[in-house]
């Protein structure tokens, strides 16, 4: 799924969660870039994919531990960190947990909507967002080196019970 072309807007819309479609795009993706997805960052890119919410590095520990029994936490943070290089995951600060990128394919900024009830996170694909941000930075003279747009509040199922 391509973003459209620059000024035109994305309706926001969720994406059906298909962690085995995910994590065969992010392999093809990065047979076409020359990237070494080891066996390790396979596993953590798998475990975020089959999450239902935002996973925190050491949950993702716990879960390599109970296949492995020796997973390091430094292990586990070099897989992250590859896959957040390359943009496969995205990591929300906030809370300090990371999802799967909709869009792993390509480079691009995206908000984020958390809510603070389920944990869940919904990935706001609308390139306008990050256009609107990188617009007023230039204005003011200051050069962005990344964004991350995390806003919290209660989701509409939440809401709902």
């Amino acid at each position: 799924m391509a973003h459209e072309a620059a000024g035109k807007p994305h309706a926001h819309h969720s994406h059906p969660h298909d962690a085995k479609g995910f994590v065969r795009e992010v392999a093809h993706v990065s047979e076409e870039r020359g990237l070494r997805l080891t066996p390790l960052r396979m596993e953590v890119l798998e475990l975020v994919a089959a999450a239902e919410k935002p996973v925190k590095a050491y949950d993702l520990l716990d879960q390599l531990r109970e296949r492995h029994g020796n997973a390091a936490p430094p292990t586990v943070y070099r897989a992250l960190d590859f896959l957040l290089e390359q943009g496969f995951i995205h990591k929300l600060s906030s809370i300090n947990a990371f999802v799967s990128c909709h869009h792993p394919a390509e480079a691009h900024q995206v908000p984020f909507l958390i809510c603070d009830v389920c944990s869940g996170a919904e990935e706001v694909c609308d390139q306008r967002v990050a256009e609107l941000i990188e617009a007023q930075a230039k204005v003011l003279g200051f050069r962005a080196q990344a964004q991350t747009l995390e806003v919290h509040g209660v989701c509409k199922r939440c809401r709902k019970t």
